[in-house]
């Protein structure tokens, strides 16, 4: 009861799509027409995502700042094999929001001489599950799809990797980066009203450059939640469309946001009739393949290498999309 009460009025924050109703109607804009459950959809969504985020963003950039790169090369070294992988994955959950971000530690990591699949195990998991997506899915999704979404990216993120490491692909990496030297770092001691600053300052930053990507994310979801009719969703991406999984797989590939501003899309999806593996099938392929992280990665390796990671995260994705619609009645 107790949980409930957190998901949908904590988190999900229905009280205030409540509220923004009842003042919407207090000006004569009718919330069960279109325009009207469009205009609240959006400013319903628009406010709930950023204050989650602005919390989230605090809370991770504080955690963040006991990782920087040279702690978290250390934390890896100490590891190998699969364990390796594991601790790769696990630390892509407290790094930057998207595949953008992540590429520049992925170089640095590789450039540190850190094995090619462990450095891949980070690349994967990072923009896909990090701890920021995990809260915000329990807001729409619930607690048992947030947490096998989680769970699912970690695994795709660690069978790449090892993937990745068995082929051995280390003459993929382009040369500048396998000749770099790394350069020894301590990492700087900080003061909790350091870590503070750190943090507020992330919580700027982050927001200024995710924000755009939230008003177009929730602008596409009041669109498909208020005019896009059902029967068209479920027949591209319900269940009478075997196809529908690797058809919104293909669909996020060329895309460029990250997971706060694919929620919005996903929600209403959802609502209209979507299947939920279909859906994190979107999600995870806009989040971790993106065009402009794969122009931003193809600087670094060759087409072969990058040929490879990409063919191993769409097909991971598409299996896992697969599965999720296989199970979800145990799950929703």
């Amino acid at each position: 009861m107790i949980w409930n009460f957190v998901q949908d009025q904590v988190l999900g924050m229905k009280w205030l799509n409540a509220l923004i109703g009842r003042l919407l109607e207090s000006v004569g804009i009718d919330i069960t027409g279109r325009m009207g459950g469009s205009l609240q959809f959006f400013l319903y969504d628009v406010l709930k995502i950023s204050v989650l985020l602005c919390c989230l963003i605090f809370i991770i950039s504080y955690i963040q700042s006991y990782f920087p790169p040279e702690r978290s090369k250390k934390i890896m070294v100490r590891f190998h094999g699969i364990w390796a992988n594991c601790i790769a994955a696990l630390l892509g959950t407290v790094t930057p929001f998207c595949s953008c971000s992540s590429i520049p530690l992925f170089i640095g990591f590789t450039s540190a001489g850190l094995p090619l699949g462990v450095t891949f195990s980070f690349l994967i998991s990072s923009p896909m599950v990090d701890l920021g997506s995990l809260v915000l899915l329990m807001s729409i999704f619930g607690t048992k799809v947030a947490i096998v979404y989680v769970l699912v990216g970690l695994v795709i993120a660690v069978i790449g990797g090892t993937m990745i490491e068995k082929l051995h692909l280390e003459d993929q990496v382009e040369a500048f980066i396998r000749n770099a030297s790394a350069v020894e770092l301590d990492a700087p001691t900080l003061t909790k009203k350091d870590r503070l600053i750190y943090a507020k300052d992330q919580v700027t930053a982050t927001f200024k450059k995710v924000f755009p990507y939230i008003l177009v994310g929730v602008g596409i979801g009041a669109i498909i939640h208020n005019w896009i009719p059902e029967t068209w969703i479920e027949a591209v991406l319900g269940s009478n469309n075997p196809f529908g999984v690797v058809l919104a797989t293909l669909i996020g590939v060329p895309m460029y946001a990250d997971i706060f501003g694919t929620i919005p899309v996903a929600e209403a999806l959802l609502f209209k009739g979507a299947q939920l593996g279909t859906i994190l099938a979107f999600m995870m392929a806009v989040t971790t393949l993106s065009l402009p992280s794969m122009i931003m990665l193809r600087k670094a390796i060759k087409p072969k290498l990058l040929a490879v990671f990409v063919g191993i995260c769409t097909v991971g994705i598409i299996i896992v999309g697969y599965l999720f619609n296989a199970f979800s009645f145990l799950l929703i």
